[in-house]
C-alpha cells in the first residue's frame, strides 16, 4: 500500500482541497464548470455531510475526493501528499485500503454470496484466502451481518445490501470512509440502521464524508458543507470534532470501541450494531 504520513493533533488535515476547480470539456464551447474555486479542510475523525442541489457539484467534490477525478485547477492533499504527485499504481492502492467506498446503488456482485462481495477488495489487495475470510467475515458481523455470510446479493433486503456495502468498504481498515447518497434507495428504518453504522464507526475514529440531499441524514453528522453552483454557500457545525455524533443511539458499544478494525479483529473488543 502507498505509504502517508501521518498527521499529527492539529497538524495537517487528513482531506485538503485548496482553491479547487473543475471543468468539463475546458476551452470548448461545451464547457461547464462544475467546481469553483472550492476549498475545504476534513480533520481526522471528522464526520461530514456534503449537500446541495442537483448540479451543485456535490458528487464531482467526492469523486475528486475519492481519487476517481481530477481537478482542472487547484490541489487535493490527503494527510499532506499532493494527490496529483501520485503514480497510477500508487492512486489505485490509496482507493483500495486507504480510502473505503459506499453508493446509493449498493454495487454488488449478483448471485454471490456477501461474504465474497464483502471479499473482494481484499483480493485486489493481494491478502491471503485465510486472511481475506477472516476479515470479511469480522466486518460482517460489525454491520450485524453474520448470520448472512452465505446469502446472495439478490436474497438480501435493500437495507442488509448496503450494510454488505458498508462492511466491504472498512474490510481493508480504511481511514476514511466516502459515502455517495448510501441512504437514497433505502426506507426509513433501514435508513437508521445505515446511518448508526455510520455513527459508530466514526465515534470508532474513522473520518467520514458522505453526499445527500436530505436534512435527516445530514443531521447525523458533526459538520454540515452546502455547496450552490460550484461554491460552498455555507459551513456549519452540528457537533465539536472530537465528540460523538449527533443521533449515535448506542453510545456506549461506541466509548468501548478505541477502533473498528478488521485488520486487528483477534484483539479489538466486541461492537454491537443494528
Amino acid at each position: 500500500m502507498t505509504a502517508l504520513p501521518a498527521a499529527g493533533p492539529a497538524e495537517k488535515p487528513v482531506l485538503l482541497l485548496d482553491r479547487l476547480h473543475k471543468k468539463y470539456n475546458p476551452g470548448s464551447q461545451l464547457e461547464v464548470h462544475v467546481l469553483k474555486g472550492v476549498s475545504l479542510a476534513v480533520e481526522r475523525g471528522d464526520y461530514v455531510a456534503i449537500m446541495g442541489h442537483s448540479g451543485s457539484g456535490k458528487s464531482t467534490m467526492l469523486n475528486i475526493l475519492g481519487c476517481l477525478d481530477v481537478p482542472t485547477e487547484g490541489r487535493y492533499l490527503i494527510d499532506g501528499v499532493d494527490v496529483s504527485s501520485l503514480s497510477e499504481a500508487q492512486l489505485a492502492d490509496v482507493r483500495n485500503q486507504y480510502l473505503g467506498f459506499v453508493f446509493q446503488s449498493f454495487n454488488l456482485v449478483r448471485r454471490t454470496s456477501a461474504l465474497a462481495n464483502v471479499e473482494l477488495p481484499l483480493v485486489y489487495a493481494g491478502v491471503s484466502r485465510s486472511e481475506r475470510r477472516r476479515r470479511a467475515q469480522t466486518a460482517l458481523e460489525l454491520v450485524g451481518l453474520g448470520d448472512r455470510t452465505g446469502h446472495m446479493s439478490n436474497e438480501l433486503s435493500g437495507g442488509q445490501q448496503q450494510r454488505v456495502a458498508i462492511a466491504r468498504a472498512i474490510a481493508t481498515g480504511p481511514a476514511i470512509i466516502l459515502a455517495d447518497e448510501p441512504t437514497g434507495n433505502l426506507d426509513s428504518q433501514s435508513t437508521e440502521e445505515v446511518l448508526q453504522i455510520f455513527g459508530r464507526l466514526n465515534a470508532a475514529g474513522r473520518t467520514i464524508v458522505i453526499i445527500t440531499h436530505e436534512d435527516d441524514v445530514a443531521s447525523h453528522a458533526k459538520r454540515v458543507v452546502i455547496l450552490a453552483d460550484g461554491r460552498i454557500a455555507a459551513d456549519r457545525r452540528n457537533a465539536p470534532l472530537h465528540s460523538s455524533p449527533p443521533g449515535l443511539v448506542d453510545l456506549t458499544a461506541a466509548e468501548e470501541t478505541t477502533e473498528i478494525s478488521v485488520t486487528d479483529a483477534a484483539t479489538a473488543p466486541g461492537v454491537v450494531v443494528p
